[in-house]
């Protein structure tokens, strides 16, 4: 996989939208959803949204060793991040939103998830014979929302990878497909209410766009041009 400078930053726009609504990202973005462990609320946190029980102890203890402005501040909850519930620690919540305001949080957020998501799912990609733009949209959306790409979805459509065969197109038009109808009928409401991530990517195989060039792409109501 081997992106141009603006279909990476397409992708990051893109998944920066589904998260915070901004093409730039929020960095100080909150939410508080029913999707934890045995669907207990948590927290989840920044530009791209990793969450309490998730990656943001990793992402918390690496801005307090960052010398950040809360730093000092934060240092005592690193400890508790996934152990102890802070869903509902309005001190901690107020924490994380000042922090998002400060450039060193937002340096060490970019950095985080190109290391934590991007550069695994686009390892992914690559290993598994991946080559299209497009594609790396895809797949970085599943490892974003869904932590990799499911197993479980892979079973439930017959196309095969491009390194066991398979045709690259045909197996992300699957998969979306496979992943629409996952979403589109979860048990889990705030699940289903996602479905407007494989919706737009619908309208881009439609639309033809696997390399990205055709611009704007319609991410939730927003348009996303790459600049």
């Amino acid at each position: 996989m081997n992106l141009t400078a603006q279909q990476k930053r397409i992708c990051e726009q893109v998944i920066n939208v589904y998260e915070t609504g901004s093409t730039q990202g929020n960095y100080s973005a909150i939410a508080r959803f029913d999707d934890g462990p045995n669907r207990i609320r948590q927290v989840t946190y920044g530009r791209s949204q990793t969450t309490e029980y998730g990656k943001l102890h990793d992402l918390i203890k690496i801005y307090t060793e960052s010398a950040g402005q809360l730093s000092e501040k934060l240092k005592p909850f690193v400890a508790k991040i996934g152990i102890t519930p802070l869903v509902d620690d309005q001190t901690f919540l107020d924490l994380l939103k000042e922090a998002g305001k400060d450039p060193i949080m937002q340096r060490v957020q970019d950095e985080f998830f190109d290391e934590r998501y991007f550069q695994p799912a686009m390892k992914w990609a690559t290993n598994n014979g991946f080559t299209l733009p497009f594609s790396a949209l895809v797949i970085y959306d599943s490892f974003i929302h869904s932590g990799s790409i499911p197993e479980f979805l892979r079973n439930r459509f017959p196309a095969k990878t491009p390194t066991n065969g398979g045709n690259e197109k045909d197996w992300i038009t699957e998969y979306v497909d496979a992943r629409d109808n996952w979403l589109r009928n979860h048990s889990n409401t705030l699940l289903r209410k996602t479905v407007y991530r494989t919706e737009c990517f619908q309208r881009e195989i439609q639309r033809n766009n696997w390399d990205l060039s055709i611009l704007p792409i319609d991410a939730h109501g927003v348009k996303v041009t790459g600049n």
